[in-house]
């Protein structure tokens, strides 16, 4: 008889079939074409040396006397262990049932005695390649998962990174102004549900220390204020939390406290561990703090009216000389006065419309030109003279005035945008706008949009709208919706101070947003250590990965701009550029086409 000899790969063939003559010469033929082969005479034979040692395919006879073939291959499918060896029935049986039954029990090809041994080889070897695929295809599909596995731990790392740093101080690793928040809030719940339980906050501004970090430099300016974060913990019991809110100021949360003099014990003693000087760079260095401090009660129903609070009280602590406390109470009373007239004359400024914008110049770092302007709202008051956004913009949030506000700015912009286009003759220049937490959360805020966009005739794609990761976060599902709309108006959207609220990469894959904008915190220390660097430029990884373009707000540095380029951010705006301009500057600064 003459075979094809057709190249296999060694592979082990269990041949099972009561009759010798064929048990043998298919056990011959495909020794010679490399097999391996071993043999068995029945059912019970034939499972005993599988599960002694699985073969890579069985060749099965059906009629046997002891265990017919349907039977040894039905027991075989039933053990995950041997169920993915392939079988191919050999039998004299030649009926459609057989065959049906054959392929029902598991079977995988089907063989009519007599064969040709040429057929034989064809289809054992369709069954090893279709074997060796399938073992290819299950390696690929674990390194896939493994893959997959890996990405999900560095994505669930990096969430968890910057879960950390949206709670936590960069420099000393305390809990910042958003953790700090979550805990105030937590005691004023705490106070509802048990009227016996006290609490008391703390805020230290750091007398003098502007002085030392503008002789010493801001290497020896951190580590001051990390030695004094150090005394300030000493004075604190292990249940206590102290939070450093940026810059100087640090708060502390006192926790069970029994009675007012137990707040003013801790802040004492936290001056007077300040008493002794510091010890930096071969000289000794004196600085204390003012403590203004707030009494927990049920009166309190947010954080912020606590943080408020003693924010009053300890600017009246500087005021009487420093390094020393004030507790708030209703002497301070002016100063609440003083807000409320701000509130008051805030209402007037919207009716008589005393607000003006000014327009910092945003540009692109791959080609140095001007791509578009961020539109800042001031205000002129017509006694006062200019009020701080600093100021009116939290007075403005609090009391709701924002929306009114925030769409005239909205209006404005849009209008002035296409008269710098003109200007320019730069048709594709955005604006870009500010949307705060109240208007977000506004039920017809895309109606209002719409009809500003109307009115003005802009083009919504050269419209960014900037919303902090606040105002996103607080009501993830709806402002879903929103984005969505704003994305079928083809308006650009933009995550405002990017790292400094609480950051999930699970939401932010799912928000159509086109631009990540790094906090100026962020950027203003770029240039002090190679962990400031690694953090902007895990950012800007991040929003790359994610489909995103990157905006750094605050350079004011020539290497800051060096570094951000390195990084591949795309835009930038700061002082290095151009300071917040009126509209006729901003036009004349357009006139002259620069470029960095």
């Amino acid at each position: 008889m003459n075979s094809p000899q057709i190249p296999e790969p060694k592979a082990n063939i269990l041949i099972v079939d009561d009759t010798i003559e064929n048990l043998n010469l298919l056990a011959t033929m495909l020794a010679q074409q490399g097999y391996k082969v071993r043999k068995a005479l029945n059912g019970k034979m034939a499972l005993m040396g599988v599960k002694a040692a699985p073969p890579q395919l069985i060749l099965l006879d059906i009629r046997m006397p002891d265990i017919d073939g349907y039977q040894v291959c039905e027991t075989l499918k039933a053990d995950e262990k041997t169920r993915e060896i392939p079988v191919i029935f050999l039998s004299a049986l030649d009926d459609v049932l057989d065959k049906v039954k054959a392929f029902e029990v598991g079977g995988a090809d089907y063989i009519t005695k007599p064969f040709q041994i040429e057929e034989v080889f064809a289809r054992v070897h369709n069954q090893l390649e279709l074997q060796m695929a399938k073992a290819e295809i299950c390696q690929l599909n674990a390194q896939l998962e493994q893959r997959v596995k890996n990405r999900t731990q560095e994505l669930k790392a990096a969430n968890e990174q910057l879960k950390y740093m949206a709670l936590h101080d960069s420099l000393m690793g305390l809990p910042n102004r958003s953790l700090f928040m979550k805990r105030m809030e937590e005691a004023i719940n705490r106070t509802k549900d048990n009227p016996d339980y006290n609490f008391a906050v703390l805020f230290l501004d750091c007398d003098r220390f502007k002085i030392v970090n503008d002789s010493l430099g801001h290497m020896v300016g951190d580590e001051l204020l990390i030695a004094v974060a150090y005394r300030i913990n000493q004075a604190l019991s292990p249940d206590d939390i102290l939070a450093r809110f940026g810059g100087d100021e640090f708060m502390v949360l006192l926790e069970g406290i029994e009675q007012s003099k137990d707040a003013t014990y801790i802040a004492q003693k936290i001056i007077d561990n300040l008493k002794v000087p510091f010890h930096l760079k071969a000289q000794d260095i004196f600085i204390n703090v003012s403590i203004g401090i707030v009494l927990g009660t049920t009166d309190y129903d947010q954080p912020e009216y606590i943080l408020r609070n003693a924010d009053i009280a300890m600017y009246q602590a500087k005021s009487l000389g420093k390094a020393r406390y004030m507790v708030f109470n209703v002497q301070m009373h002016k100063v609440a006065q003083k807000r409320l007239q701000l509130e008051t004359d805030l209402q007037q400024a919207v009716k008589r419309q005393e607000f003006f914008l000014n327009y910092q110049p945003i540009r692109s770092l791959i080609t140095g030109r001007i791509v578009g302007f961020e539109a800042l709202v001031r205000w002129h008051h017509p006694t006062k003279g200019f009020i701080s956004p600093g100021e009116f913009i939290p007075v403005a949030e609090e009391t709701g005035l924002i929306i009114p506000i925030g769409l005239w700015v909205l209006r404005e912009a849009c209008q002035q945008i296409l008269v710098f286009q003109n200007k320019a003759q730069q048709k594709d220049l955005k604006i870009n706008v500010n949307l705060s937490v109240k208007q977000f959360s506004q039920p017809n805020l895309i109606e209002k949009i719409d009809d500003i966009i109307g009115e003005t005739g802009i083009n919504s794609q050269h419209l960014k709208l900037e919303i902090t990761e606040s105002a996103i976060m607080d009501n993830a599902e709806s402002a879903t919706i929103i984005l969505e709309e704003l994305r079928k108006r083809k308006i650009q959207l933009s995550i405002d101070d990017f790292g400094t609220g609480y950051s999930s990469l699970s939401y932010l894959h799912r928000f159509p947003v086109d631009t990540l904008k790094i906090d100026r915190s962020f950027i203003s220390r770029l240039d002090e250590n190679d962990e400031n660097l690694e953090i902007v430029q895990a950012i800007i990884t991040i929003a790359h990965n994610l489909g995103m373009s990157v905006t750094a707000e605050g350079i004011e540095t020539g290497q800051q701009l060096a570094q951000l380029r390195a990084l591949g951010c795309e835009f930038a705006q700061g002082y290095f550029f151009s300071k917040p301009l009126k509209q006729e500057a901003a036009v004349e600064l357009i006139a002259t086409s620069p470029q960095w």
